[in-house]
């Protein structure tokens, strides 16, 4: 059944959609992460480089210190990463991804990068990749020249 036209041009609405779409294909995709799809985040912020302190994460990640703080705890029990004294200032945790954290975030991205390709096989693969940059854009806050007025 489809929406009326007045909802489909709705930003929200396809936000929406295409969010519950992709929660409902990758459901259960990541259970074998600890932490699931918030340890997949951890991991992927540490190998790209982001955030290196555990607060400074957290933050990024738009999660709870405290919840933070377990979740390392158990991504570090697995061994996929690790926390060192930061040399510039030894009160800070660094997080670093290890090894095998970088094969599993490697694999679980395999896995997500299937499930995304059904997501967006309706879109030509030009608008796929428009798609992504547009939404990395918006998710970062790099809106380059179009973001100035």
């Amino acid at each position: 059944m489809r929406a009326p036209k007045s909802v489909e041009q709705d930003l929200g609405w396809a936000l929406f959609t295409v969010v519950r779409r992709y929660r409902r294909l990758t459901d259960g995709l990541l259970n074998d992460l600890p932490g699931g799809p918030r340890g997949y985040q951890v991991l992927l912020a540490a190998q790209a480089g982001g955030p290196r302190s555990q607060l400074a994460l957290a933050q990024y990640l738009g999660l709870d210190r405290t919840v933070m703080t377990y979740l390392l705890d158990e991504l570090e029990r697995a061994g996929l990463v690790r926390r060192a004294p930061d040399p510039a200032d030894r009160r800070v945790r660094r997080v670093e991804l290890s090894d095998q954290g970088a094969a599993t975030l490697a694999d679980a991205r395999g896995r997500l990068r299937g499930i995304e390709d059904e997501l967006l096989e309706p879109l030509p693969v030009p608008d796929r990749h428009t798609l992504r940059g547009l939404l990395h854009r918006l998710a970062t806050g790099d809106l380059g020249d179009a973001g100035q007025l």
